[in-house]
């Protein structure tokens, strides 16, 4: 049996040292890759949502990430939201909120009612 090709999107210097590791090391990388893909995916914990944030039932059709409704400024400092009182703020909207190499992300997913 030959040893594998990495895959092309392998950078060079995995591709290379990697062969070079004993077979404990590898094990050891393979449980590390696990638990770094493992905490990458899991959702995002409701203490780290911003506070005007609302988590909503609905099921995440994506599997990653946490579904909220929340209120937003729209970016216009002439425009009432800007004062940041909830009640002049626009939306709600839905969000979701999702881990991407380890850092928080959000993207915008809709409006409530609009399927």
């Amino acid at each position: 049996m030959e040893q594998p090709s990495p895959p092309d999107s392998l950078p060079k210097y995995l591709a290379e040292g990697l062969p070079k590791q004993n077979t404990e090391t590898l094990r050891e990388i393979q449980s590390y890759v696990k638990a770094l893909i493992k905490y990458r995916e899991q959702p995002v914990d409701t203490d780290e949502l911003p506070e005007i944030a609302e988590p909503v039932d609905e099921p995440d059709e994506s599997g990653k990430g946490t579904v909220v409704k929340e209120k937003v400024k729209c970016g216009d400092n002439s425009c009432k939201c800007a004062s940041g009182n909830p009640q002049d703020m626009h939306g709600p909207y839905f969000y979701r909120y999702y881990r991407d190499n380890g850092t928080m992300k959000s993207e915008y997913v809709g409006k409530p009612g609009s399927e």
